[in-house]
Order: structure tokens, then sequence, then C-alpha cells
């Protein structure tokens, strides 16, 4: 195993990094460091013998975390900051259509339920009214603070309710 990144190289994170139950100090599942932030390489490690471990600080934050080589680029490679993540609730700021039918109406509130990165474009899979919809983020809107969540995600094909 040979790593991409050695000492002192900048990277960027390409996906949140939460508590796996190895960083002191916070609850499991929480949030260390957001998707787009950006920090150097401070030590390669391994993990199990075949995985490799960057720990990376990242400044701005204050903070060290580890990282495995699949949630890393190099800082300069192109990058689009998204505004939403997953389980956001967001407004539509515009209509969308199912064939003829108006689907979502301006204001209906809906849930990010992946985000589609490529190179130069972002695309987020939304949740709106029982339908998903591959939506531009020029397309949604923030929702106001204390709204519910559109609907509760599909979890194999259900809603918690019953079937979709």
């Amino acid at each position: 195993m040979k790593p991409a990144y050695e000492y002192g190289d900048e990277v960027r994170l390409i996906r949140n990094v939460r508590n796996d139950g190895t960083y002191p100090g916070t609850d499991v599942g929480e949030l260390l460091m957001r998707r787009g932030a950006t920090g150097c390489v401070y030590d390669v490690g391994t993990y199990l013998q075949d995985q490799l471990i960057y720990r990376v600080h990242f400044l701005e934050e204050g903070r060290t975390v580890g990282c495995r080589e699949e949630e890393l680029i190099p800082a300069d490679a192109p990058w689009i900051a998204n505004k939403y993540e997953f389980r956001d609730v967001v407004v539509a700021a515009v209509s969308m259509r199912s064939g003829d039918d108006e689907v979502v109406k301006p204001g209906d509130l809906g849930e990010i339920i992946k985000i589609i990165r490529t190179d130069d474009s972002l695309m987020y899979h939304a949740r709106f009214n029982g339908r998903t919809f591959q939506v531009p983020e020029e397309a949604l809107e923030s929702a106001p603070e204390g709204s519910r969540r559109a609907a509760p995600l599909l979890l194999n094909g259900q809603h918690a309710g019953g079937s979709v």
C-alpha cells in the first residue's frame, strides 16, 4: 500500500466525517468535519493492516481527524460546494412536473435524500409530495427555521406508516 498523500499535502474532504467511536470527547455519529473542508496531511498510518488512514489537520476548524483515502482529494482539484445536506428540509423554488401534472408547486416543502456530485455539476435527489426529483441547487431554497420534515424518508420502499 503506497499512500496517495504525504506529510504536508493539502487535501479536501469529499464526504462528511462522523465520529466512529475513535474520536474522544464527542458522541458516536457526531459530525466532526463537513465535506469541502481543507486541511494538511499530518501523518499516515494503517488500520487493520489493510486501510490507510491519514491524520489531517483542519486549521480553520482547529481539529485533527483521521480520514480514509477515498474521503480525500487534492485541495486544488475541482470542487463545487453544496448548500444542502442529507435530510435537510428545503422549499421548492420552481414547479416540478411529472408528465403534464404539476406535482410540486413553488413553496412546497421537501427533503434532501442524496447529493449527486460530478467534477462540474451538483444535483440533489429531493423528495416532494411522495415523489423523488433530481434537481439543481438553484431550484431549491432553505426552509424557514423550525420547518417540519416534509415526509418520512423511504426505508425499503416503505414509509413509517406503511407501503407507498
